[in-house]
């Protein structure tokens, strides 16, 4: 096993620092990872702030990334991806997001909170056209 310069962190969830991210209906807490494995990966808890709004996120995207792990830990969400149909996603449920894949939100709940961890820490975010393949049944 090669060792990496990572460092230890341990994130203390008392006084916790939500900030604004990707999205404006959504708040971000940063739990560390991005500084301790030197972007190599960055994990934050989003959820849902109460703002009710049209954003980019819901038009079809991509991310530039190699990996994203998301986790729900409240509330639901409906996403559409390219070559698996609508999925909705809830409290328990996880997805793990091919690199490069198509997608889109639909809706959310109110209480949407997901743990997401994706690599390389500062990946891009970019809208694309709507795929053409036919989705396979899915929900």
């Amino acid at each position: 096993m090669t060792e990496k310069a990572w460092k230890f962190v341990h994130d203390n969830a008392e006084g916790a620092n939500w900030t604004p991210g990707l999205r404006e209906i959504f708040e971000y807490r940063d739990l560390g990872i991005k500084g301790g494995t030197n972007g190599d990966y960055v994990a934050h808890v989003i959820k849902a702030n109460g703002k009710d709004m049209k954003d980019e996120v819901q038009q079809w995207h991509v991310h530039d990334c190699d990996f994203q792990f998301v986790y729900v830990l409240n509330g639901w969400a409906k996403f559409e991806y390219e070559g698996q149909g609508v999925h909705t996603i809830k409290k328990g449920d996880t997805i793990l997001q091919t690199p490069g894949i198509k997608h889109r939100e639909i809706a959310c709940s109110k209480d949407f909170e997901v743990l997401e961890i994706v690599s390389p820490a500062n990946f891009k975010t970019r809208v694309v056209e709507a795929p053409t393949d036919k989705p396979q049944a899915a929900e």
